[in-house]
């Protein structure tokens, strides 16, 4: 081997060492990645125990745990009229000298209560229809049964309404609540009979599902997120589009199948960074900045990019500014966030662009960039949309209010995997959606759903 191909030699082998140097630095950076620096939820970390999180985006509070002062308890307050008295009498004979104590008055009555459930013994309630027979021409006269009486056996309301709760807002499989209504109330519901409640369910909910839609539309702010779900064993995807009082949820094919959530939209949406959301049209863009901080976390502790750390240490006061304003957080001191904003940018630009630029591929595209650089571009280039919190006061930091709407999908697929028709798929949005507004709304899930159940359209969430 000569000189020439010696260097030749020495020049593959160190392309090949710097290119398996970096596809090792890519593989260490994964592994690192955990759900307090990143977006993977907390289950992916596995059933071991996870390193001790020695930082988190949350500052440590100046408060001890526990009750603080001035906190009022709650505990269990003695009633005035119990349902149930049971008298104890005294031993007849003192246990200390043995006087009989037969003929001696009552001194004094001890009470102590116990609050408890009754036993598991269903209510059966007989409706008796009177019949007559007419002595003119013989026709048979009879009264009319309550709206929802219709078989000679059945299950009531407020049981039918329990099932759907329990199924549908707690995600207990058909058979443990088969056995579980036994155990509780002495009655069991097979799982045709929950198929036959829910599809009553929903054809009486879907009047609500409208209007909440129509009430989205109306939102000044509203979040945007999505999801994906196994349907019939295929992947597809839900969609949530919500605020702090409505939920809306749709099932989409596609990942990018957004016209349904898109009828709803106007104003300004809250997302995150995914590409499919900056397509839609009449809106205005608001990005989540929990997102960000977790991306900065990752970028300051794994990459030790220091203008990661200032960036999240800003983008915190400023949702700290946000709260203390709740009506607009100061002109000047927006100018300055925004200037320290760009500034910090710039610097991180500058930095990477100083850097030895990685060995490109001859595919055709965009020029390959480390994970840091490209987050500094996409900082740059949205800046308005990461700080529209600071400049209108209704537009909040996050989206985690999609995002905790989102999670009741994530465990019914833990519980139950996914949903093997489109039809249970789609009862599961429109309940859900009912179900989650109407918890935001402070109202009683029970009551809602027994209304539904009756066949009727619940007119409370139409307001």
């Amino acid at each position: 081997m000569d000189l020439a191909e010696a260097l030749e030699r020495i020049a593959t082998l160190e392309t090949e060492n710097r290119a398996l140097r970096e596809r090792l630095e890519a593989l260490e950076r994964r592994l690192s990645l955990n759900s307090t620096n990143s977006s993977k939820p907390p289950s992916s970390e596995g059933c071991p125990k996870a390193p001790r999180r020695t930082q988190s985006l949350r500052p440590k509070g100046q408060r001890r745990s526990g009750g603080q002062p001035g906190h009022r308890g709650q505990t269990l307050e003695r009633v005035e009229h119990p349902d149930e008295v049971m008298e104890h009498a005294a031993p007849q004979v003192c246990g200390q000298c043995g006087y009989g104590l037969q003929a001696v008055p009552v001194s004094g009555v001890l009470k102590r209560q116990v609050f408890d459930i009754p036993a598991p013994l269903p209510q059966v309630t007989e409706h008796r229809v009177s019949l007559k027979i007419c002595p003119g021409c013989q026709h048979r006269v009879q009264g009319q049964f309550p709206a929802g009486v219709s078989a000679p056996v059945q299950y009531g309301e407020r049981i039918r309404a329990v099932a759907l709760y329990l199924h549908h807002y707690h995600f207990i499989p058909e058979d443990r609540l088969s056995e579980l209504l036994q155990a509780l109330y002495g009655c069991s519901l097979r799982p045709a009979t929950l198929a036959t409640l829910t599809a009553t369910a929903c054809e009486a909910l879907e009047p609500v599902v409208t209007e909440l839609a129509n009430q989205l539309a109306a939102a000044p702010v509203k979040h945007l997120d999505e999801t994906g779900c196994r349907i019939e064993g295929h992947r597809q995807w839900l969609h949530v589009v919500s605020t702090a009082t409505t939920t809306w949820y749709r099932r989409c094919a596609r990942r990018k199948d957004l016209e349904p959530p898109a009828r709803l939209l106007g104003g300004v949406v809250v997302h995150d960074h995914w590409q499919a959301y900056f397509q839609l049209d009449g809106v205005v863009h608001a990005l989540c900045n929990a997102h960000h901080l977790r991306e900065l976390k990752a970028l300051a502790e794994l990459d030790q990019e220091s203008w990661a750390q200032r960036l999240s240490q800003l983008l915190q006061v400023a949702c700290r500014y946000h709260h203390r304003y709740p009506d607009g957080v100061p002109l000047p001191l927006q100018q300055r966030i925004v200037a320290l904003y760009r500034r910090i940018v710039a610097r991180g630009l500058a930095f990477h662009q100083a850097l030895e630029p990685l060995p490109q591929t001859p595919r055709r595209g965009r020029p390959k960039r480390r994970i840091g650089h490209n987050f500094l571009l996409r900082m740059q280039q949205f800046d308005e949309a990461v700080l529209r919190f600071l400049r209108q006061p209704i537009v909040p930091f996050s989206n985690n209010q999609a995002e905790r709407d989102l999670r009741m999908m994530k465990l019914k697929q833990k519980i139950s995997g996914g949903f093997r028709s489109v039809k249970g798929a789609e009862a599961f949005m429109t309940i859900g959606s009912v179900l989650s507004t109407a918890q935001k709304r402070g109202l009683n899930l029970l009551d809602v759903l027994v209304i539904a159940v009756q066949g009727q359209t619940p007119t409370v969430l139409s307001t």
